[in-house]
């Protein structure tokens, strides 16, 4: 590949081969459409020619990403395990061992006894340069253990079985399967989901137990492009749950678990713009019935109804949690006695407790003032006592067990970091105003003994897209910046949900900009309040959170010292006219559809690769990519560092491409270790210029 080499010390250069693009009355030519042919020898050799680039730039990094290495090491507990879950007669709970990059899932005698393995990932993994496994779920009678893996990170898994008590494996093996398993309560059936060649979860398939998986049984499968099917089974055991989802509406059908062969019902059939998620709630007094989360009628941050099971249609709901305006209503999780609500308010999670008997709601109370709090591992129905999970910018993640009678929270675990004091460290919560004067919420954790004066170095991350949120927890990784003097803030721009769905509606298709004017904003008053400057910020983001990188790149290039796209959706035009690629369509009611002018117009406005201006100075950039990502194909971050590197050549850029990895990179710990100290080595060098 002559074009493609370059000399000693030089970067890459992409050939340019022309393809031209039209719609909506514009031309677009892009130079670099052919790097999509990853069986082009042509391509994975610009791909390896790209590593060896990055690779020979950062060398002289190498002792300084050990150290980081390291450091993160240090604070990592290496033989640890978490909170054992009850579950009847056992208790559940998973360990890492030192020296080992994946986990054991164990389980013992609940209140003590000798240990079970149940599944060692580490053994399963032998052999293979990438591991990672999708679903484990015990069967009804804790007998069997249903395990999902895959080795080449582009996310089709394959499902295994191995009985625990008899120690052995069976003989069955279900290839090509997605994300999602449910167990009948006969012990034998298992429902699983398959995705179809663009990668979309489509299908819902029944396998018996020592059966061919040719024999296997399709039970559902949705034909619209737009919509996902996931598969779950209810707390309660009474219910196998599929769900189709697009972004803007659900559809729900169920199978009793008591009678697997019984064809799936829907509960309520999918109108546009409605959602509803269901569970199931059996009570001795309340009756049999489901629980319905939706923003049915008007209620945009989702209130909840209940349906009785027989007639479980929309003209049956009855409302038993009213929408409220000031708070969204994520989920909700179903116990005999009572229900948690799960639910986001002012830009915080809340935890409050309906008791069944009397429909008295009330509140767990948290201790800091930017904190994230999220349902724990409850596997037992009849529980009275709540697991959830807790933790601050500064506090590490902490389980702790609530007694619901008596209102009472309990420690069970605090995640254990070696060589960290948390009352060294001060986390705060700052609101920037955007263009338009709404308030965007920022997260923000440094040293105590640090100065406000501008000359820290800040690390700004943020998502923004999909209703989803960067929650301000602690993070481990985060130690060697903060130890460094560094600022760490994670703004909240609209596109999230942490300010309700309004959040999300502000954010996406043809208000999609708000997301990047939004991070600027909050880079500006990080740097006008002493948080950092220009010349001492780096940004970063990884797929969609990629995306906001190079837009926020492409408005303010100015802002940044360093920005890091990671695996980012930057092509997003053209991925998004081809529904043939993996997670297309069902993208539209996020994105947009380019036919429709209108959000077209919208994309064409922030689209990061067509918006790259020549002669522009951009900020240094580390771009990566998985070759095996089924989520944002490696061409959108390729195409994006050559077009780069042609128009504007004064740019410091790299690009790293994963070979044998997926979207989320390494699979080993200790592997996404070595990664993480790569990218923070490159972090310090940018800002502090230290080798």
């Amino acid at each position: 590949m002559a074009e493609t080499q370059a000399p000693a010390g030089a970067p890459p250069i992409a050939p340019r081969r022309p393809v031209t693009l039209e719609a909506h009355g514009e031309v677009r030519v892009d130079e670099f459409f052919w790097l999509r042919d990853r069986d082009n020898p042509e391509v994975i050799a610009y791909l390896e020619a790209e590593n060896a680039y990055t690779e020979a730039r950062t060398v002289h990094q190498a002792a300084l990403r050990e150290a980081i290495f390291e450091e993160i090491r240090s604070h990592i507990q290496e033989d640890d395990e978490s909170a054992p879950a009850p579950h009847g007669q056992w208790e559940y709970f998973v360990r890492t061992v030192a020296g080992g990059q994946y986990a054991q899932h164990l389980r013992r005698p609940r209140g003590g006894g000798p240990e079970e393995l149940v599944l060692d990932e580490n053994a399963r993994a032998a052999g293979s340069e990438f591991f990672q496994t999708g679903d484990v779920e015990v069967s009804p009678d804790q007998r069997i253990v249903a395990w999902t893996a895959e080795t080449t990170g582009g996310e089709r898994y394959e499902l295994r079985f191995h009985d625990i008590v008899a120690r052995t494996d069976l003989p069955d093996i279900v290839p090509n399967c997605y994300y999602g398993l449910a167990w009948a309560n006969d012990n034998r059936t298992m429902f699983y989901t398959r995705p179809d060649d663009a990668m979309r979860p489509y299908q819902v398939w029944r396998h018996e137990l020592g059966g061919d998986h040719r024999d296997d049984v399709l039970v559902y499968e949705d034909p619209d492009d737009r919509y996902d099917v996931s598969l779950g089974r209810t707390r309660s055991g009474g219910w196998i749950v599929v769900l189709s989802v697009s972004r803007i509406t659900t559809e729900a059908w169920v199978v009793p678990a008591d009678d697997p062969h019984a064809p799936a019902r829907c509960v309520e059939p999918r109108r546009d713009g409605i959602e509803y998620y269901l569970d199931h709630h059996l009570h001795p007094t309340a009756g049999d019935r489901f629980l319905i989360t939706t923003n049915e009628g008007g209620a945009e941050n989702f209130h909840l109804c209940a349906a009785p099971v027989v007639t479980p249609g929309r003209e049956h709901w009855s409302v038993v949690v009213p929408h409220d305006p000031s708070a969204r209503l994520a989920r909700v999780e179903c116990f005999r006695d009572h229900l948690l609500l799960y639910e986001r308010a002012d830009g915080l999670e809340r935890l409050r407790v309906l008791t069944v008997d009397d429909g008295d709601i009330h509140e767990i109370e948290m201790a800091d003032p930017v904190y994230s709090t999220w349902p724990g591992e409850n596997l037992e129905y009849e529980a009275s006592v709540i697991r959830y999970g807790y933790s601050s910018m500064v506090l590490p993640r902490s389980t702790y067990d609530y007694d619901v009678a008596a209102r009472k929270s309990t420690l069970v675990k605090q995640q254990p970091v070696p060589n960290y004091d948390p009352t060294a460290y001060v986390s705060v919560r700052e609101w920037a105003t955007a263009e338009d004067g709404t308030r965007v919420p920022i997260s923000i954790v440094h040293r105590r003994d640090i100065h406000l004066d501008g000359n820290a170095p800040l690390y700004h991350y943020a998502y923004g897209s999909y209703e989803a949120t960067v929650e301000p927890v602690f993070r481990v990784f985060a130690l060697p910046l903060l130890d460094r003097g560094f600022v760490v803030a994670i703004s909240h721009p609209r596109g999230g949900g942490e300010m309700g769905r309004h959040w999300w509606i502000d954010g996406h298709l043809e208000h999609k900009i708000n997301t990047f004017t939004d991070y600027n904003a909050c880079t500006r008053h990080l740097q006008a309040h002493g948080y950092g400057s220009p010349a001492r910020t780096v940004a970063r983001g990884g797929s969609a959170g990629g995306l906001l990188m190079g837009a926020i790149t492409n408005l303010a290039p100015e802002l940044y010292a360093g920005t890091i796209p990671e695996v980012p959706f930057v092509d997003v035009i053209s991925t998004m006219q081809d529904a043939t690629i993996p997670l297309t369509a069902n993208e539209w009611d996020e994105w947009g559809n380019p036919e429709i002018e209108s959000q077209y117009r919208a994309m064409r406005e922030y689209s990061p690769y067509d918006n790259l201006r020549a002669g522009v100075r951009y900020p240094r950039l580390l771009v990566t990519a998985g070759l095996n990502d089924p989520r944002v194909q490696y061409w959108e971050p390729a195409k994006y560092v050559a077009k780069l590197r042609a128009i504007s050549p004064a740019t410091d850029v790299l690009l790293k491409t994963e070979m044998g990895a997926g979207h989320s990179g390494p699979s080993g710990r200790y592997d996404a270790w070595r990664d993480e100290a790569f990218v923070q080595a490159w972090i310090v060098e940018t800002v502090l210029d230290e080798h």
